[in-house]
């Protein structure tokens, strides 16, 4: 099955330039806590709530500041016409939840979620859960 079946097409997005408080109360509103960056209808980046706090509030930045200024440049995609065991394993293997869809045309044109995608494949939305969530050093609070 294709990705672009379970994806939601009304995505919203914020631009570089917006305030990283207009970025976190969009979040509020939707319930979700990623956004896709567009800049001229490019996905330039993505913005999480983690990125308003780490990258954001404990580094000193005001709500002023831009969603420039705090999101991740680099964008895990997928395509709208890939299949969803393969869009699960890669979630899994780059452990994110939600990944922006595109066209051919590399053209933002939805969102998924693992959420999404349990609903029509839930063991292996599950396995990629599993993969989403094992701990890595880096992220790790053992001692």
């Amino acid at each position: 099955m294709k990705i672009s079946q379970f994806m939601t097409r009304e995505v919203q997005t914020v631009s570089p330039d917006d305030t990283i408080e207009r970025a976190a109360h969009l979040m509020g509103e939707i319930d979700a806590g990623v956004l896709p960056v567009r800049e001229d209808e490019r996905l330039v980046g993505m913005i999480t709530d983690r990125d308003i706090a780490i990258r954001g509030v404990a580094l000193g930045h005001g709500p002023d500041a831009s969603v420039r200024d705090v999101m991740s440049p680099e964008v895990k995609y997928c395509r709208d016409d890939a299949e969803v065991d393969e869009v699960l394993r890669n979630m899994a293997e780059i452990q994110v939840r939600r990944m922006p869809v595109v066209d051919s045309d590399k053209r933002l044109v939805g969102i998924i979620s693992l959420g999404d995608l349990d609903r029509e494949a839930p063991a292996e939305a599950g396995r990629a859960m599993q993969g989403i969530t094992r701990p890595t050093q880096q992220h790790s609070q053992r001692v």
